[in-house]
């Protein structure tokens, strides 16, 4: 894990707790050097994993096949 700091973080619109989830959720921001930051939204300073583009393609990828619904 790696801290960062000074970067625009985002947050899915599903989070917002009206749906159920209780505002738990993950934040992504867009790194200069290409890579993506992910962390939780509800503890920020816990850490930050970063992706490569071609990681986080494959992850979605995987998400909207249902690769990991049995983990929900």
């Amino acid at each position: 894990m790696s801290s960062v700091e000074g970067i625009d973080w985002r947050k899915s619109s599903f989070s917002g707790g009206s749906n159920g989830g209780g505002g738990d959720c993950v934040e992504i921001a867009a790194l200069s050097d290409g890579r993506i930051a992910v962390r939780n939204s509800k503890a920020p300073d816990a850490g930050t994993v970063l992706f490569t583009h071609s990681e986080m393609d494959a992850w979605i990828k995987g998400v909207k096949a249902g690769e990991f619904d049995d983990l929900t």
